[in-house]
């Protein structure tokens, strides 16, 4: 752990690898944590069941996109008040974002809980799958709250410039799954790995709450509670939620139209979102990183050591991107078979990652820009650029490119024109804000 970093002052490349490797070391963990689940699945209970899983991720990913979301754009806020060494604001900001981030993470696991059912019949999910994917989830959702107040944890060290810690809790929590999920599935079934994963769950979040409380790197206190801070945090937190959760929602779309072809197709799909956490893990450690980075940065008024953290970024990752993709696609038929043991899958698993290919490298850039507008406080910029090539380019173009007789290889290249859309876009835009502050 490091919480003295000078991100104004001190070296650039030192303070960036200082902050990001921990991060894509803890993201990592976090892929691990949630291959677990896939793998112990696939192969103690089959394809059927993986199918299941895999209807039931994207709720999981949106769950998981709205925390990250709504919790760094608490990071937005607090990274810039530290820049300026405002004490008082960083104690309201904590105070007041921990009690609104309580009380939404037990409505949305109520609402959820009453409306599953629902949802999964929107979604497409097949009959043969339908009941084993409501079971799973209805345990998966109660342990929402400390899955979001782990997250809320981590972007708040974030912003003190801590991102260590969030290495060893998925360690243990990752290890904790590892073992429980054996135990439970082969016990319960199906139902047992969401058992397995909400305990895991739970004591990361106690093993922070103990960090936390031992290290007093920040304390809560009723008293720093502010109710006018509620709006310019909903302000910061609703983009960002948006931002995060508009992949999920892509991913919603594209499972419920993958769904229409085979029960394969599915399973294949859930292993590629599997295993394209490898390649997308890295560009949202940048794009948190640089949340933080920038805005601290921003509100020191040193928009030149925001823009010398920026073209670091690039450099690392597009490294970084290019050796993982070229891993991912040479052994992806070797990796879905980890998942599944289907050469049908295995097949479309492996024209998946060909086609879309230079797309991960294109992503880890769009990243690094949309961090450097989160921190810049413009996550609202972030937000539509989002929409626009997820939601306006992708899922259209998906539909149309599928159904003029390309079938599943046309939806892979609605995704790949995506990436190199939202490449351009963020580029122009994130280039422009920069010369303007």
């Amino acid at each position: 752990m490091n919480t003295k970093l000078d991100f104004i002052n001190g070296n650039t490349k030192k303070c960036l690898l200082a902050m990001t490797l921990p991060m894509i070391v803890a993201m990592f963990l976090n892929m691990a944590y949630n291959l677990v689940d896939s793998l112990w699945i696939g192969n103690l209970l089959g394809e059927t069941a993986y199918a299941a899983l895999t209807n039931s991720t994207p709720i999981i990913l949106l769950l998981t996109s709205v925390a990250m979301g709504a919790t760094n754009g608490v990071s937005i806020l607090l990274s810039q008040a530290i820049g300026a060494k405002n004490e008082q604001k960083k104690r309201t900001l904590i105070s007041t974002s921990f009690c609104i981030a309580v009380v939404f993470s037990l409505f949305v696991t109520l609402l959820l809980e009453f409306f599953l059912p629902t949802i999964l019949k929107i979604l497409n999910t097949p009959m043969e799958t339908m009941g084993m994917a409501k079971d799973y989830l209805s345990i998966y959702i109660l342990g929402y709250l400390p899955v979001y107040l782990y997250l809320y944890f981590t972007a708040v060290l974030r912003s003190f410039g801590d991102t260590m810690f969030q290495v060893i809790a998925m360690l243990i929590s990752t290890i904790l799954n590892a073992i429980l999920d054996p135990i439970f599935i082969q016990k319960i079934g199906f139902q047992g790995a969401a058992i397995a994963t909400l305990l895991s769950q739970s004591l990361c979040l106690v093993f922070m709450l103990i960090y936390i409380r031992k290290k007093r790197i920040f304390k809560f206190s009723f008293v720093n509670f502010d109710k006018s801070t509620i709006i310019p945090l909903i302000k910061n937190a609703i983009p960002s939620v948006i931002q995060q959760s508009i992949p999920a929602i892509s991913t919603t779309f594209l499972t419920s139209l993958i769904s229409t072809y085979s029960i394969s197709a599915i399973a294949a799909y859930g292993i590629t979102g599997k295993l394209e956490t490898i390649l997308f893990y890295p560009a949202m450690a940048f794009n948190m990183v640089l949340t933080s980075i920038i805005g601290q940065c921003i509100g020191a008024k040193r928009a030149d050591r925001a823009k010398d953290y920026l073209k670091l970024s690039l450099k690392y990752g597009g490294v970084v991107l290019l050796i993982l993709s070229a891993l991912v696609i040479a052994f992806s038929t070797q990796l879905s078979n980890l998942f599944v043991s289907s050469n049908v899958v295995a097949q479309i698993v492996k024209g998946y990652f060909m086609i879309i290919s230079i797309g991960y490298i294109l992503n880890t850039i769009t990243n690094c820009y949309l961090g450097s507008l989160n921190g810049m406080g413009s996550p609202t910029k972030s937000m539509l650029l989002m929409i626009f090539y997820y939601l306006v380019v992708r899922i259209p173009l998906s539909y149309a490119i599928s159904y003029a007789g390309f079938g599943l290889n046309g939806i892979w290249i609605a995704v790949l024109i995506s990436h190199i859309v939202a490449c351009i876009t963020a580029i122009l835009t994130g280039t422009y804000s920069l010369k303007r502050i």
